[in-house]
């Protein structure tokens, strides 16, 4: 283990948060394609520790379960009473068998904005200055509510941490504040806890009085200044949450960008942080990338696209459509207008066009299905055209069923695909057809009755209607012009 890499990380996620107003633990609220808690565990394993442990409390079997989904190496340790943060790490280290040596870092699980970069400058600043421990403060434009960094001006070393409400007049004109996360020398932090009393008004441990004991133990006391203030923020209510999504898509967009994607307007685009890319790839307005998303070289979405987990092949265009678990191909175009649902995969040239469904659908090389249809459960071969308004009919009312269309076919106009059933290569279908057997390679298929006209049904079934007035004019003028 190198000198900063930390022996453990400490996560505290116990909390109800109830400014939320939410039945969903407060960790659990989602901001850009991950829970709030998510993202800290995201940063947290940039620092590759040796130990991740999230301490749960509320919600703890809905936590838990998420957090094994998130990431199935890190532990969880049980604070069964909310009964402050010091008994919080105190619970946390307890799963890690009690005091570690190394470094010791703690975070809270409602920062979401919190980078792995800055984690580790506190712990190579942890490890450089010898401290006993490491505070990851902030210079913020407004420090009202805050607790203040109070340092020592011979050496910066910090003396204490006042809380706003017993600041002096001096000490509330400090800018810089306390983060809640620190970086503790492993040892140094489990002998402190036990020194941990609750003579406050909430009756609780509180983390922070750590810091004084070990001061007054001799022990040097450190802080780390985060590069952005707006790292910190924690989420406790609804307007937070929104803010602090509004920042991490602005962080995110800021990649992508810098990466070389274009995003035309990044105030209408939203993109999780589980999404990839790749240069010259275009953004239009109005679109999400959510999930695992990735767009390719060249590809283009939007405007008023909405994309989760689906790939975008490189100089394919997807315009005014929703894509869920897709796969659009090299150079093939979807929309507008378009639902590409779970397992659609459309191949390299191949077309989904304007108000088309599809579900389940491989559709082939240079295959196009241009408008109005709904293709579900099906296979298409290559280089065949679906007729406007064509249904595959995969659905008997208890279970799905597959329709195969071969490669080089022409299907008409309003076609109903019956499944079971196969198309051979190279066929054509009439408009109008219900198909609802196989049809052999190079056959023509017409599945519908032979039209009949009944003359003068109108005049007889719908006498003195308009339909009846303007068929014997018509007729009138027929006659004349004999």
């Amino acid at each position: 283990m190198s000198s900063e890499r930390p022996a453990a990380v400490v996560v505290l996620a116990a909390g109800e948060g109830t400014r939320m107003k939410s039945k969903t633990p407060k960790v659990l609220h989602e901001i850009s394609g991950r829970s709030l808690v998510g993202h800290v565990v995201t940063a947290s394993r940039e620092l590759d520790p040796e130990h991740l442990v999230v301490v749960v409390g509320h919600g703890r079997e809905q936590v838990t379960a998420h957090l094994a989904a998130v990431d199935d190496r890190l532990r969880t340790a049980h604070q069964a009473e909310q009964k402050g943060t010091g008994n919080a790490v105190r619970v946390g280290l307890d799963e890690l068998g009690g005091a570690v040596d190394g470094t010791v870092i703690v975070v809270c699980g409602d920062t979401p904005l919190l980078s792995g970069e800055t984690l580790r400058a506190l712990a190579a600043t942890h490890t450089a200055d010898s401290n006993a421990v490491t505070v990851l403060t902030a210079e913020v434009p407004d420090s009202t509510g805050y607790g203040r960094i109070v340092r020592d001006p011979a050496d910066g070393a910090v003396i204490e941490i006042v809380e706003h409400k017993d600041a002096t007049e001096a000490q509330r004109g400090i800018r810089e504040i306390n983060s809640g996360v620190f970086a503790f020398d492993g040892r140094l932090l489990a002998e402190a806890l036990g020194k941990l009393g609750t003579d406050n008004s909430q009756g609780e441990e509180y983390l922070t009085d750590v810091l004084s004991i070990l001061r007054g133990a001799g022990h040097r006391v450190g802080a780390s200044v985060a590069g952005d203030h707006r790292e910190i923020l924690g989420i406790n209510n609804r307007v937070q949450l929104a803010e602090a999504r509004r920042l991490l898509n602005q962080r995110l967009l800021e990649r992508a960008m810098l990466a070389g994607v274009t995003v035309v307007d990044p105030a209408s685009t939203l993109i999780d942080a589980t999404v990839t890319y790749e240069r010259d790839a275009i953004v239009h307005p109005g679109t999400q990338l959510l999930g695992t998303t990735h767009l390719a070289e060249d590809a283009e979405v939007g405007p008023n696209s909405r994309l989760k987990d689906t790939v975008v092949r490189a100089g394919a265009r997807v315009d005014n459509t929703v894509a869920d678990g897709a796969e659009v191909g090299e150079g093939a175009t979807v929309g507008p207008y378009a639902y590409l649902r779970p397992g659609t995969r459309l191949g390299t040239k191949a077309k989904a066009g304007t108000y088309v469904e599809m579900k389940n659908a491989t559709i082939g090389e240079g295959s196009k299905v241009p408008h109005l249809s709904y293709v579900g459960d099906a296979t298409i071969g290559d280089h065949t055209n679906i007729g406007a308004a064509s249904v595959f009919v995969n659905y008997d009312g208890e279970a799905k069923h597959h329709t195969t269309i071969g490669s080089h076919c022409r299907t008409g106009s309003d076609n109903m695909f019956v499944a079971p059933v196969t198309v051979g290569d190279g066929v054509y279908t009439a408009a109008g057809s219900v198909i609802t057997k196989d049809v052999p390679p190079g056959s023509l298929a017409v599945a519908r009755g032979q039209q009949r006209n009944i003359e003068g049904w109108v005049a007889r079934k719908r006498p003195g209607s308009a339909a009846a007035q303007a068929a014997q004019a018509a007729a009138s003028e027929a006659g004349d012009e004999s």
